[in-house]
């Protein structure tokens, strides 16, 4: 890495933590609707990893839980458009 990048980061990157893995409470379930749209954009879209910062394992049952919501109807499919 050049001196000139090694210059330019102005901070240090922070990995983030799984809340799953922190908290053992926290238990994924498709009727836990305001867990469940922390990890939905405004858009309807499963958020990734890299933005939540869970784990493989953790976002595996995320996303079958959110999936599950839809299909009965707890969660829309995609987000309402504003006209």
């Amino acid at each position: 890495m050049s001196d000139y990048r090694r210059r330019r980061r102005r901070f240090p990157s922070r990995r983030k933590v799984c809340q799953f893995c922190t908290e053992d409470a926290a238990d994924i379930d498709y009727k836990n609707l305001s867990l469940l749209q922390r990890s939905i954009s405004d858009r309807g879209k499963i958020r990734p990893r890299r933005q939540t910062g869970t784990c493989a394992k953790h976002q595996r049952r995320l996303a079958v839980a959110i999936k599950r919501a839809r299909h009965i109807a707890l969660l829309p499919f995609v987000a309402e458009l504003d006209r």
